[in-house]
């Protein structure tokens, strides 16, 4: 099993930009690919975005898509989550992920894929 940390939460005014991090420790990020999904009180988990080991395969949710942009830098064994442009509705608690399984693509991934979690990092937009 790999260990998850997320980091760079915080509070910023809509309309501004947030990067998170998320360290790795353990198993290699080797063909593992990594996602990052949010959560509000209340609601139920959501996908946020996804990307492979290479980097070469990334896919957004379209509440996200344009503002929001994934990477990762696997000597480092860190996947980020740019978070530009950011609105009220994007508060919520953000969680990284790692699949359970060597994956090639992310363009059919479900939740289920995802078998290793960070604890969260609280991300707070005000109006």
């Amino acid at each position: 099993q790999v260990q998850l940390v997320e980091s760079g939460g915080g509070l910023v005014q809509a309309g501004g930009s947030l990067r998170l991090s998320c360290a790795a420790s353990g198993r290699t990020f080797y063909n593992y690919a990594m996602g990052w999904f949010r959560q509000a009180p209340g609601k139920e988990r959501e996908f946020v975005a996804a990307i492979s080991w290479s980097a070469g395969s990334t896919v957004y949710a379209d509440s996200v898509k344009g503002r929001f942009a994934i990477s990762r830098d696997n000597a480092k064994n860190t996947a980020y989550l740019q978070m530009n442009s950011l609105k009220p509705e994007d508060t919520d608690v953000y969680y990284c992920a790692r699949t359970r399984t060597l994956v090639g693509s992310v363009q059919h991934l479900s939740e289920a894929d995802f078998g290793s979690w960070g604890q969260g990092t609280q991300v707070t937009v005000s109006s």
